[in-house]
């Protein structure tokens, strides 16, 4: 039986004006990346029946959400069949997932998917008094009760804690962690929208002031305003699209057979990834030795250690060995990873921007940072923690 995924296309992709406090309103960045979209896939308007975005507008979240399903249905006057948003979904990918399903069950033919994050422009805003924060204020509540009184504010405590624990029982060293950051630099500076671009000595990271042990600034992802956008389309569409071709969906990984919680799963480990993977991997014949590419959740460098291993491509403890020297993952590398630069350089644009490139890459139409030799199957991964998704695209 034909799964889901396979009736679902990549039809078209939009990113709008990427940077370090534009002092744009995010509507604007998501009706640039949305428009941007449209045009790619060769269709209008009129032809979008269906919206679907993570996380849409969540109160208090600040420019965490950018702009909900609603909001751009009204802004561009479309008229769908189905649109959808959430918080709990699975992982920010998780919305292209729902987006696939909605194609493939007949509601929808192209649905118009966007991520916007405006989080530079918020603080910036807040600083100078321009705006309030409107979450705050009461009893805390569910996992923060247990974090805030104890200074744990910031994912970058919780997931420090459990790259502390990664280290001590398989060795990790910072030097190994820190290919991760060096290897997106170096594919940051052939990416014309990554906000950092400037080169990266091992010195340079390990220099780097502490955020929280073991993580410093480099292993951090660079908080910024942007919006991208996909259009989602059934196969049979592709021919009436621009390119006449589309990247396609060999499998998903969805599932979380953890407890959703940041701190109560197996502690060397992020939780939400494993579920995703073993899910991944249950709906295709391909394995690991046939991925030519990755595009790994990197929110901190550790996020995307730990996708390395639970997809697979690396055995328990042994990320570290995997990741010494870089070249292993560098663009010409056995293993490609974060071509664009990833979150630690491209910018924060919270999952969406490795669906982005994987795409770009598989269309070869990546420029400069083209991974060699026409690659035809990349994994994208969301989540850094709970939820988590993935994502396996063959190309055209």
């Amino acid at each position: 039986m034909e799964k889901f995924e396979h009736s679902a296309v990549v039809t078209g992709m939009g990113m709008s004006e990427v940077g370090r406090r534009l002092m744009r309103d995010p509507m604007a960045l998501t009706v640039d990346a949305s428009l941007l979209a449209m045009a790619d896939a060769g269709l209008t308007r009129e032809d979008i029946d269906g919206v679907c975005t993570y996380p849409g507008m969540v109160p208090g979240a600040g420019g965490f959400s950018g702009a909900g399903a609603h909001d751009l249905m009204d802004t561009l006057r479309l008229k769908p069949n189905w649109h959808n948003s959430g918080l709990e979904q699975a992982g920010q990918l998780g919305s292209i997932v729902a987006a696939m399903m909605a194609v493939a069950t007949g509601l929808c033919r192209h649905v118009l998917c966007f991520r916007t994050v405006w989080e530079a422009t918020y603080v910036q805003l807040q600083r100078t008094g321009q705006i309030r924060h409107s979450g705050g204020g009461g009893r805390l509540s569910g996992g923060m009760e247990w974090r805030i009184p104890y200074g744990a504010a910031s994912a970058a405590n919780w997931i420090g804690m459990y790259c502390s624990r990664y280290m001590h029982d398989y060795g990790l060293t910072k030097e190994q962690l820190g290919q991760i950051a060096i290897n997106g630099r170096k594919n940051a500076a052939l990416t014309p929208y990554a906000v950092y671009k400037d080169p990266m000595t091992m010195e340079d990271y390990l220099n780097a002031r502490m955020v929280s042990t073991p993580l410093s600034l480099f292993d951090c992802d660079v908080p910024c305003d942007a919006s991208v956008a996909f259009i989602i389309s059934h196969k049979d569409t592709v021919k009436d699209c621009r390119r006449g071709r589309a990247v396609g969906f060999e499998a998903v990984g969805t599932a979380n057979t953890e407890r959703v919680s940041w701190d109560q799963g197996d502690l060397r480990y992020l939780t939400g990834i494993e579920g995703a993977a073993d899910m991944l991997w249950s709906r295709t014949d391909l394995q690991t030795q046939d991925i030519d590419m990755v595009q790994l959740y990197d929110g901190f460098s550790f996020n995307a250690l730990c996708w390395l291993e639970k997809l697979g491509f690396c055995g328990v403890g042994e990320a570290g060995a995997f990741l010494e020297g870089g070249q292993r993952i560098a663009r010409d590398g056995e293993l490609p990873m974060n071509t664009n630069g990833g979150q630690l350089s491209a910018g924060r644009l919270h999952g969406y921007g490795f669906l982005h490139e994987a795409c770009v890459q598989l269309l070869g139409e990546a420029g400069d940072r083209q991974v060699p030799n026409s690659p035809q199957t990349a994994i994208a991964s969301s989540g850094g923690g709970v939820p988590g998704s993935a994502l396996l695209l063959t190309a055209p």
